[in-house]
């Protein structure tokens, strides 16, 4: 049988730098720029950056960074081969390799996903490292060698799971640019040349399925794969859809100057909060999936009053884009290729109750001025889950939640952020009970 490596790729010039070779980005930024290659409305390969030691850059190379992508749901499966990936650049190992992808003027976009911990500032790294510890760091010293060079900046587009990634990114930038002394006229190049987006990110990617054998006709081991649905919505005011036409190429992909606050707030109140609200309740229950539940009549029945009951009548949004994008979190929920892990979904549940689920909760009161008594039901099983469960979080966090009573919690402002004693005697009656 062939091997994948031995596919013919176009030659193309390198458009995008790529800080992680994960499936994340192989399975979205990557699978994106192949469609656009595809349909002749962008001609550009990516250079990968390792950002770690230890990564996936050997084994993506030793297929000459081609691989298959397929999508799979309730939709049908599609296949892409995927052949963007020029090449791997691994800074731990030859960092002179690193800084030499500021030398190509053909470069002009940066991608980056380096987990929500990636973009950080530590005052602990130095101008001389090869390489410093931190993704901004050595995105500095990337960007510090294409000033020396007098090269056009670039178009950076972060895909960190965090708040104004863009903003949070330009300023840790502007930290290191301060630390080491790298001087006014880069500070000042870095504000005029260089376009910091915000962006939001959705599409579940799943890697190479465990305990599966995927036939493909041809031996590539690193074959990823993911659901249909993906968004990537830009703030910016650059015309970024210029250079990157995603639409003509029917991508979901929204580019706005002020509205990504709009799509994150959708996206956290009800994918992550129906995910949020769900999950101490159906770990309880012995599921064990969000499939699981989803074929669970009482599991779906809750998620789905949760979802149109109370969720989306405490949001200020037209109803009807609401509804929509509702009924698609429920097909992806229901997605027969995903095993998407409660267990995993549980991991700090109360930091992500606080501002997934609680949110709506607050706001249906001011609206209606009554309590939405699926979201509180939740929230008397997210304490249970911490006292008779099996909870992951913080040590000082799962001890207090298990020893501290009802009251005790919901009057810690360091958890919700203020005393949410009000909502006591609703919460309490629906501690230790199975039904609403």
């Amino acid at each position: 049988m062939k091997h994948i490596k031995e596919y013919q790729k176009p030659t193309r010039p390198v458009r995008v730098i790529q800080f992680g070779e994960g499936g994340f980005l192989r399975g979205f930024v990557d699978w994106m720029l192949q469609k656009l290659n595809d349909e002749g409305l962008f001609c550009g390969n990516v250079a990968v950056v390792q950002p770690i030691k230890e990564g996936m850059c050997d084994l993506l190379m030793a297929q000459n960074g081609t691989y298959t992508h397929i999508i799979r749901g309730a939709e049908g499966v599609e296949t892409t081969v995927v052949d963007v990936i020029s090449h791997c650049v691994k800074p731990y190992e030859d960092f002179q390799a690193y800084l030499a992808l500021a030398e190509d003027p053909d470069a002009r976009f940066i991608v980056s996903n380096t987990t929500e911990s990636g973009i950080e500032f530590r005052s602990e790294d130095q101008l001389t490292d090869t390489p410093p510890k931190t993704f901004p760091a050595k995105l500095t010293l990337l960007l510090k060698h294409r000033f020396d060079l007098g090269l056009d900046g670039f178009i950076l587009l972060p895909c960190e799971l965090i708040d104004r990634n863009g903003d949070n990114l330009k300023k840790t930038v502007l930290q290191y640019a301060a630390l080491w002394g790298l001087g006014e006229d880069f500070t000042a190049w870095i504000e005029r040349e260089n376009v910091f987006c915000n962006t939001l990110v959705d599409r579940i990617n799943t890697g190479y399925p465990k305990g599966e054998k995927l036939e493909v006709g041809y031996e590539d081991s690193m074959v990823n794969t993911s659901e249909f649905f993906h968004l990537w919505v830009i703030e910016t005011d650059f015309d970024i859809e210029k250079e990157l036409p995603f639409s003509k190429a029917g991508l979901n992909v929204i580019v706005t100057k002020d509205a990504l606050e709009r799509y994150r707030t959708r996206k956290v109140r009800i994918l992550n909060g129906a995910h949020t609200s769900m999950v101490p309740y159906a770990l309880l229950s012995g599921l064990d999936t969000v499939k699981s539940c989803m074929d669970d009549g009482k599991m779906s029945a809750f998620l789905r009053a949760c979802l149109f009951e109370e969720i989306i009548p405490s949001l200020d949004m037209p109803k009807e884009e609401l509804l929509e994008y509702a009924k698609s979190v429920l097909v992806r929920f229901s997605n027969p290729y995903i095993k998407h892990y409660l267990s995993a979904i549980s991991l700090n549940s109360v930091s992500k109750f606080r501002v997934r689920v609680l949110p709506s909760i607050l706001s249906y009161m001011e609206k209606f001025g009554k309590a939405p008594k699926n979201l509180l039901f939740s929230f008397a099983k997210l304490i249970e889950f911490y006292k008779k469960g099996t909870p992951n979080d913080a040590p000082e966090i799962m001890n207090y939640m298990k020893k501290a009573s009802i009251a005790e919690i919901l009057s810690n402002k360091a958890l919700w952020g203020e005393n949410l004693s009000f909502l006591a005697n609703e919460v309490e009656q629906y501690a230790n009970t199975s039904e609403r």
